[in-house]
């Protein structure tokens, strides 16, 4: 444990039962109405549970009167692309959201090295950093109501001109 936070705490807010680990930095922190809270770290959002979402694994991060968050579960690999799909989206009424919004926003912007789109059948390729690792990761997710295969069918095809 380093002596920054031996002295001063971890900076997560009170009550939070999350362990963080050595090297996790607290961003933001807000309170959730229905109880715990949302925290923004240095490696990913973590929402009551209390369980992190790793940021390259954060599909949607949206404010709709409460914070929506569509977390996304690998699905396959294919080649050199991991292909995720989209859980249930989670809502969470924060009591404060403004710092945290902007936080998670450039969490996620800022985890994406590059992004492709492929228009048919509706599929987006990314290359993003996954935090606390060296390195990137490819990823595919499909557009809402397009089946797995389709997105598998689209990255075989992306994954061929990467290795030309």
């Amino acid at each position: 444990m380093g002596l920054f936070r031996r002295l001063f705490g971890s900076g997560a807010p009170d009550g939070f039962t999350g362990t963080l680990e050595p090297d996790e930095t607290v961003i933001a922190s807000a309170a959730v109405q229905s109880g715990g809270h949302i925290v923004v770290t240095s490696l990913g959002l973590w929402v009551p549970g209390p369980r992190r979402i790793g940021w390259h694994l954060i599909s949607k991060v949206k404010w709709e009167g409460a914070l929506r968050v569509v977390e996304a579960r690998e699905a396959l690999v294919e080649g050199p692309v991991v292909l995720l799909e989209d859980l249930p989206p989670e809502r969470f009424a924060l009591e404060q959201p403004d710092r945290v919004l902007r936080a998670i926003s450039q969490r996620v912007e800022g985890s994406i090295r590059h992004r492709e789109r492929v228009e048919s059948p509706g599929v987006w390729i990314l290359q993003r950093k996954i935090p606390g690792r060296d390195g990137v990761v490819w990823q595919a997710r499909g557009d809402a109501g397009v089946e797995l295969q389709a997105v598998q069918a689209a990255v075989t095809r992306f994954a061929e001109g990467l290795t030309r």
